[in-house]
């Protein structure tokens, strides 16, 4: 299936130890007993029959796959993990790296590997040592790992020996694998320079150049780290001018540390094999040219493979994010920033903002511009660091996207008890200026530095809040910032926060406006009051989202720390109004509330806590091999959601769970998965970068041939139909 393996490749690499050892007895033959298993045959073979003591002997883990099975590369592709050899030698005996051949690009659907297929040898070079006695035997040993695919991915492994004598003549004789060393040795690339080599990157695009010194019809590039080209593009190679030029898709978002094109270049075939248009020679050689930033000109397209109508479709939507240009991103990051406000959750810090003018207007204050521009300050200050920690740890190779932040429960936790302690210092349990200080009319005493921070401090909190939701021309604006270099990603990300600013800024710099809010009186210590409990609204959400991370049992943990906090609040209070001893105990309430935030937060998180939710009606649970599995059947729609996108969970209560789109997508056969990020999950991440997205809410609906069709971040239920009649 076409998606299987990169399924599996996540599964190991979160470190499941899945390795099947299997035993095995030495011989004395120049191999190993084999190690059959039902996809791969192992054995250790040796390439003389004996060794000489001083000098250093080839030997080779063989494996031969069964028809259509293979095994990985040292770097997989877009999937699968390279075979492993681990070495039990006798004292003074030493082995070398994996010497590893020329791969296969073995194509699975939309994805691109890089492997062994048939028989192949992973020769290895043992050092003799000099005090190896002649006509002793010597039994080498190693455990190997590998992970063979097919339609499905299955880690195999075994320990492998060979046994082999030490010979007292000056050269061994060669054993039976000879020339089976002898075609492996022409294929294993050796350091090469290339004339008048230099390497581009513009974007997402590669381009490598040199002068060829030898026949050359046709290049592959197969690169010697991972995550630094998209295995599966295309790579256009031409030669004009005595120049060759070969061009490459660049992995994004490009790696901060991606400063030289490293890899293997494969020429004409590869060693052992010619064209058999130009009979041209094939060969392949190590090349690491240093990487330029730079700009590439536009080449007359040249022809490619036959591609899918689906691929097709994929690619293109995973390029709408590259399509786009600069300015058009900023324009759409900064009317997305504007409607974020009219959004579900940001609403409680909306309501907050609403009273601040308010109590401004009633004091009189002469520089509202001044709080106005500190809010904004706060509110672009925080999504450029927010950005900053998403471009750094995506750089560093880890999948995440936009609302990473609440995927982890400690800051979901915190956030609740932020906003509880909001709400009660709203009802008047106590008095502290932490970014609610122009709430407090016993602060309000003029306009000094303090309370400009605490606007700051609420446009740091209206960002955070903000962050999850997505809001119309967003996606598409913070998928092309994933896919730039770092200061245009900044910008965009700017120019976010700037459209979250702007509506309550416009209304500081605009009296006029400010004229139309409501006289001041005795009501507004009553709205100040009723103002506590969107807050507590906003509790019950957050509460509802950890317990879809940790767990009923860790959740109530963080609802005895919310008592402890408001035990800690009352005692704040106490104190502020004169009375002895509460001080200490408000402190310890809130030591102990902290403590209990961060014991509760730190029990694993729970991948699967909301498959019960996702069992409970029609939709099943996205994976790249359901989804296969789903399209082979006809049309599929995929929701990725996360139970901390208010939007998300208003399109589906409201829209995906109503009973005419319900219905509809019962009559025309429709498969519908949902794919659940309120955990980190580097398949969704992955899959969101492939549409040009960089978080959620994501509709994506396939007709009965695989191709996709995105749909608005804000459903309808019309919107939805109108699709569906067009499958």
């Amino acid at each position: 299936m076409r998606r299987t393996f990169r399924h599996t490749a996540d599964w190991l690499r979160d470190g499941l130890p899945v390795l099947f050892a299997i035993a095995a007895s030495g011989t004395a033959a120049a191999a190993a007993e084999q190690m059959p298993s039902e996809h791969v045959v192992a054995s250790l073979v040796s390439e003389y029959d004996s060794l000489v003591a001083g000098r250093t002997s080839r030997v080779a883990l063989r494996l031969v796959h069964q028809p259509l099975w293979h095994t990985y590369w040292i770097v997989p592709g877009d999937a699968g993990l390279p075979t492993r050899l681990s070495w039990k030698l006798p004292q003074g005996f030493q082995a070398g790296p994996v010497q590893w051949p020329v791969p296969q690009l073995l194509r699975v659907g939309d994805l691109a590997n890089y492997g062994y297929e048939g028989t192949v040898l992973l020769p290895v070079d043992i050092a003799v040592p000099p005090t190896a006695l002649p006509g002793s035997r010597v039994r080498l040993a190693a455990h190997a790992d590998w992970l063979v695919c097919k339609d499905v991915c299955i880690p195999e492994g075994a320990d492998l020996t060979l046994e082999l004598p030490v010979a007292v003549q000056a050269r061994a004789t060669p054993a039976k694998f000879e020339q089976e060393f002898a075609a492996t040795a022409s294929k294993i690339p050796q350091p090469l320079t290339l004339a008048q080599a230099r390497a581009t990157l513009d974007g997402s695009r590669i381009r490598l150049q040199f002068a060829p010194d030898r026949p050359l019809d046709r290049v592959q590039f197969f690169p010697l780290e991972p995550l630094r080209i998209q295995p599966a593009a295309p790579q256009s190679f031409r030669l004009a001018s005595a120049l060759a030029t070969l061009d490459l898709q660049a992995a994004q978002p490009v790696a901060a540390d991606f400063r030289a094109l490293r890899g293997v270049l494969v020429a004409n075939g590869g060693p052992g094999v010619g064209d058999s248009a130009t009979a041209s020679p094939g060969w392949a050689g190590v090349i690491d040219v240093p990487l330029a930033a730079g700009v590439i000109p536009a080449q007359s397209p040249q022809p490619q493979p036959a591609v899918r109508d689906e691929d097709q479709s994929k690619q293109a939507a995973a390029a709408a994010g590259a399509s786009m240009s600069w300015l058009i991103a900023l324009v759409g990051a900064f009317v997305g920033g504007v409607i974020l406000n009219l959004m579900p959750c940001v609403f409680p810090v909306l309501s907050l903002k609403l009273l601040a003018l308010i109590q401004h207007r009633h004091r009189g204050d002469p520089s509202l511009a001044a709080h106005g521009f500190a809010f904004a300050a706060g509110t672009i200050a925080s999504f450029l660091l927010l950005a900053c920690a998403l471009v750094a740890l995506r750089a560093g190779g880890a999948q995440l996207g936009w609302g990473f932040q609440l995927q982890a429960p400690l800051v979901v936790a915190l956030l609740t008890a932020l906003f509880f302690g909001i709400g009660l210092n709203l009802l008047g349990a106590f008095e502290v200026s932490l970014g609610t200080a122009f709430l407090n009319s016993t602060a309000m005493r003029g306009l000094d530095d303090h309370h400009l921070r605490g606007s700051f401090a609420t446009g740091v909190l209206a960002a955070l809040i903000a962050s999850p939701c997505t809001a119309p021309f967003m996606g598409a604006a913070l998928g092309y910032a994933a896919t730039q270099p770092a200061p245009v990603a900044l910008s965009v990300f700017a120019a976010l926060g700037a459209g979250v600013a702007t509506p309550y800024l416009g209304l500081t710099l605009s009296p006029p406006l400010l004229q139309r809010l409501p006289r001041p009186g005795a009501w507004m210590q009553h709205l100040r009051q009723i103002m506590a409990f969107p807050m507590f609204v906003t509790c019950v959400w957050l509460l509802w989202v950890l317990a879809q991370q940790i767990g009923t049992d860790a959740l109530a943990l963080v609802l005895a720390a919310l008592v402890a906090l408001g035990l800690a609040a009352w005692a704040a209070g106490q104190a502020q109004r004169g009375a002895r001893g509460f001080g200490w105990l408000g402190i310890a309430a809130a030591v102990l509330a902290a403590l209990t935030l961060v014991g509760a937060t730190h029990h694993p998180v729970l991948p699967q806590a909301r498959a019960t939710t996702v069992k409970s009606d029609a939709w099943s649970q996205w994976s790249p091999a359901e989804l296969d599995r789903a399209l082979a059947r006809g049309p599929v729609l995929v929701d990725f959601t996360a139970a901390w996108c208010v939007t998300c969970q208003a399109n589906e209560r409201f829209v995906l769970r109503s009973e005419s789109v319900a219905a509809a997508l019962a009559q025309r056969r429709v498969t519908v998965l949902r794919a659940d990020w309120t955990n980190r999950n580097d398949a969704i991440a992955r899959e969101l970068a492939r549409f040009g997205r960089s978080g959620v809410p994501l509709y994506v609906l396939y007709d009965s041939n695989g191709r996709p069709r995105v749909l608005p971040e804000i459903l309808t239920s019309g919107q939805v139909l109108e699709a569906l009649s067009q499958l």
